[in-house]
Formats: C-alpha cells, sequence, structure tokens
C-alpha cells in the first residue's frame, strides 16, 4: 500500500509553479497583442 503524504510546502511549490505559468503566459499574450496592434497602426498610415 502506497501513502502519499502531501504538505502544505508541497501545495504551495504546485500554487507558485502554476502561478508562474500563468504570468508567463499573459506576458506572452500581451506582447504577441501589442505587436498586433502596432502593425495595424502601421498599416493605418
Amino acid at each position: 500500500m502506497v501513502i502519499t503524504v502531501y504538505t502544505i510546502e508541497m501545495a504551495y511549490a504546485r500554487m507558485r509553479e502554476l502561478q508562474e505559468l500563468a504570468d508567463r503566459s499573459r506576458a506572452h499574450r500581451t506582447s504577441a497583442a501589442s505587436k498586433r496592434a502596432a502593425k495595424k497602426a502601421a498599416k493605418k498610415r
């Protein structure tokens, strides 16, 4: 029988990991959106 002990530290580490991924994803989306906006602005001129 295997008993997995899930500690507060493990939960906190996982939460930080997910938050980091979310931040990276958000930063990527923001930079992609700003690049698209710059292209649109350039076309309008």
